[in-house]
């Protein structure tokens, strides 16, 4: 499928605007742009409460917010990661998508303003995701929730986190429902099909990746650490149930192609759609394409079904 008219449009007009890239000035200049990213996800649906508050992190208060659907004081929960290449974005870009996404699924959902890159760079913003699912789970009375049906979730940086956050539960043995990967960041592979093909055009490109990659980790140290890289991890096995998410003409999609196949060869059980016509960012969208509510209620469909409502 070719783009879809509204995508054309909405690059037509971010080419219009000839706003610098990421990388040619200072990221205070492109964290005020973003700004502007909360006219796309356009006004959010009624629900039952919405709560900012703090929880204490491994270096400073976490500011969190919960879109709570219903009453029901055992409900399921996710906690989402949003993302911004590590850097960039806020809580209220997500608010209707994340509206739409409690109301659909039934789940009380929690969205946690992680620390940012390049002043609190890797391992801080992963430390702070990994925290955020250790205290919800031991406050799940508190938050009135299941703590054993407590899944996590994020979008481009987000997925990346969320997928390490499922890896690292894995690995001490902390129970998670599951994990949902919105065109997630899971390697830093920019010889993949889609960063070659998809490289400039389409809004996100593969140099702002390689720049947001180098925020987040300063170097190579990183590049075979899975909590930083999924896609390294030696083993996907016993990971939690995945659903994954991609956009045609995204330069990330062979990572969640990539990592896909790695999950299912090892046995997990993955859900994948991949939306045809769309770009990287279109999942909270909500006002700009009708894909975006179309992606959240395929979401709140699986999500269903693993946590067997």
């Amino acid at each position: 499928m070719t783009l879809a008219p509204e995508i054309v449009k909405q690059l037509s007009d971010q080419k219009a605007a000839a706003l610098p890239q990421v990388w040619e000035v200072p990221i205070s200049v492109i964290r005020e742009q973003t700004q502007a990213r909360v006219s796309f996800a356009g006004p959010a649906e009624t629900i039952l409460s919405v709560v900012n508050r703090f929880i204490p992190g491994p270096t400073a208060d976490l500011p969190i917010r919960i879109y709570r659907p219903t009453s029901d004081r055992k409900s399921p929960a996710l906690i989402y990661f949003h993302g911004g290449g590590w850097a960039l974005n806020f809580l209220d870009i997500y608010d209707a998508a994340l509206h739409r996404l409690a109301n659909q699924s039934g789940s009380v959902i929690i969205s946690v303003n992680y620390q940012k890159a390049p002043e609190h760079p890797f391992p801080t913003p992963f430390d702070d995701c990994f925290a955020t699912l250790q205290y919800v789970k031991s406050h799940a009375d508190e938050f009135g929730i299941d703590a054993n049906l407590i899944g996590v979730a994020g979008d481009s940086a987000g997925g990346n986190l969320a997928a390490a956050v499922a890896l690292k539960a894995r690995d001490l043995q902390i129970k998670i429902a599951y994990q949902l990967l919105v065109y997630p960041c899971a390697a830093r592979d920019f010889t993949t099909r889609s960063y070659i093909e998809y490289a400039t055009e389409y809004g996100l490109t593969t140099q702002a990746m390689q720049w947001f990659w180098n925020l987040y980790l300063q170097g190579t140290d990183f590049d075979q650490n899975p909590y930083a890289v999924p896609a390294t991890a030696k083993t996907f096995r016993d990971l939690a149930p995945a659903i994954i998410i991609t956009a045609q003409y995204d330069p990330l999609i062979s990572d969640s192609e990539i990592y896909f196949k790695k999950l299912e060869s090892d046995g997990v059980k993955v859900a994948y759609r991949e939306f045809p016509g769309m770009i990287h960012g279109f999942f909270a969208n909500v006002a700009a394409t009708p894909s975006s509510p179309e992606a959240i209620d395929y979401c709140a469909t699986e999500i269903k079904k693993l946590t067997k409502q």
